[in-house]
């Protein structure tokens, strides 16, 4: 990868990072990684692959911090139900 590249794919995700919110920072981590490794393998597309990744990252981690705020809920409400 160019060092000029290397300096927009940081830049993105850094202010990728700079808009969200700590709870969703490791899923556009984690993501932007797997997307920039995977975008580096197909055809040397880091870059678009690493602002993808960090896309989808949050989405999957937004969607996990709701999956579990509905369990706690369900089962909150069940621990009332049973006093």
């Amino acid at each position: 990868m160019k060092a000029s590249q290397l300096r927009i794919a940081l830049a993105a995700v850094t202010l990728a990072l700079a808009t969200i919110g700590t709870a969703n920072a490791a899923g556009c981590l984690k993501g932007a990684v797997v997307g920039g490794v995977a975008g580096h393998y197909a055809g040397h597309h880091a870059v678009v692959g690493a602002v993808g990744g960090c896309v989808v990252g949050r989405h999957l981690a937004k969607e996990h911090a709701q999956q579990q705020a509905q369990q706690q809920a369900v089962q909150r409400h069940a621990a009332a139900q049973a006093q």
